[in-house]
């Protein structure tokens, strides 16, 4: 498809390369703990504030689904948040998760517990993404789940009596593993998880700090049926996979120093940081304390001389979102660059393999395509084009990063999209010394 067959975005970035990247900043709340925060605080009972979430396109769709359930939202200002959870109703219409993959399998998992019920839904875009996934082992459980053609939303659950389990995961997936382990709180008996490798643990964290009864052994989660949760108030982290972005550009701009401060570190999602660390990344990573469970603090990215490096195994699940950066940053690398194992980024918000490497050609690169992944050898230097975001906020960013170590001004069309995980984008690059900039798109004709 070609960027003509696409519907004509309303805005764009326009970036110019050359400034380096310095001072000290943050990035918006952790993705994935927002979601949490506002589904487990909604199960809850009591009020849970919610300080730092992040109020993004796929969060709101989250916290617009539970308001829609009956659940009372106090909103302070854009960033904090008051839940009063404990009941839900049954909504008056499908509940719209727009373009939230998180957001609609967590949640289906929660209403398969329910007495009432529901249809969940979203954008086109979120029509495409796999559901089989959830659904094969919530209807182990008893669930009453149907999906069109077989797997995919709009998902239709009734109410059912649920059972415990005991599921032997085939892939690592913390979306899988959440939304089995939501179903479980309304299950009859035990339920046993088992997974066969590491996967983001967010959600066994947050419901322990909340009174689920779980344990975790290594890769094997048991929950209790009948855990009550309580409210907690809490801080989110700024979320890793956003600071990703200014992280890699900094390594990539001869001159920078940028610091990032009060990032979460949690294990489950530093695999970029640790690919990058073996490329040999000016990195420091400082722990600095806990939030909610999980571990925060400062990373320092300078300016560095990058060489390749191979990506596959276990690593590929903890820096799943940062295929994209990644591979920004292995065109700066020297020597060649292999990624397996690493098929997800075909199901994403797109395929990201695929629209990586034919929007990166735009601006002079040469990438191959793989089935589970991709190879190129650097460094490659990037010229200024005009490219686009495919609705894929990562997709977005990462071109504009690309686009800073260019030679040449470049336009990634679709900056709307970047707000789906990381509100004032352009804003936050252009606090450290970018020039990136929103632009309204003139409209043809």
């Amino acid at each position: 498809m070609t960027q003509k067959d696409h519907p004509q975005p309303k805005d764009r970035f326009r970036v110019r390369p050359g400034a380096p990247l310095a001072g000290t900043t943050t990035v918006p709340g952790d993705k994935s703990l927002s979601h949490r925060a506002v589904m487990f605080s909604a199960l809850a009972q009591g009020a849970s504030r919610i300080k730092a979430w992040l109020p993004a396109g796929d969060t709101e769709a989250s916290l617009r689904a539970v308001q829609a359930l009956g659940v009372q939202v106090e909103r302070h200002s854009a960033h904090e948040l008051t839940i009063h959870g404990g009941a839900f109703t049954q909504p008056a219409s499908p509940l719209d998760l727009v373009n939230a993959g998180t957001g609609i399998r967590l949640l289906t998992g929660i209403m398969a517990g329910q007495p009432f019920e529901s249809v969940l839904d979203g954008s086109e875009q979120l029509r495409r993404r796999p559901m089989n996934r959830i659904i094969q082992p919530l209807r182990l459980m008893g669930a009453s789940i149907d999906g069109v053609n077989g797997g995919y939303a709009p998902l239709s659950v009734k109410p059912s009596a649920l059972r415990g389990i005991g599921y032997t995961m085939p892939m690592a997936s913390a979306q899988v593993k959440s939304a089995i382990l939501l179903a479980a709180l309304f299950a009859d008996g035990e339920t046993t998880v088992t997974q066969p490798g590491p996967a983001r643990d967010h959600t066994e964290r947050m419901l322990a700090a909340m009174g689920a009864r779980l344990t975790v052994d290594g890769n094997t989660i048991v929950i209790q049926p009948g855990s009550q949760l309580e409210a907690i108030d809490f801080t989110v982290p700024a979320d890793i996979s956003s600071a990703a972005f200014p992280l890699v550009a900094a390594l990539i701009i001869p001159g920078s120093d940028l610091t990032l401060t009060n990032i979460n570190l949690n294990p489950t999602r530093t695999g970029l940081l640790d690919v990058l660390q073996e490329m040999g990344a000016d990195l420091t990573v400082t722990e600095t304390g806990l939030e909610a469970g999980e571990p925060v603090g400062t990373i320092r990215a300078r300016h560095s001389t990058l060489k390749a490096v191979r990506v596959g195994g276990e690593v590929v699940v903890r820096m799943i979102d940062e295929f994209p950066i990644f591979m920004v940053a292995a065109l700066a690398a020297e020597g060649e660059t292999f990624v397996k194992d690493a098929g997800e980024l075909r199901v994403k918000e797109t395929d990201r393999i695929a629209v990586m490497v034919a929007e990166l050609a735009k601006m002079g690169a040469a990438i191959t395509e793989t089935e589970d992944g991709f190879y190129l050898f650097g460094p490659q230097m990037l010229r200024g084009a005009q490219v686009y975001g495919h609705d894929d906020h990562r997709i977005s960013m990462s071109l504009v990063v690309a686009a800073l170590a260019a030679e040449g001004d470049a336009l990634v069309n679709d900056a709307r999209c970047a707000g789906d995980s990381f509100p004032g984008f352009a804003d936050v690059m252009r606090g450290i010394g970018a020039d990136v900039t929103v632009e309204v798109v003139p409209d043809e004709g």
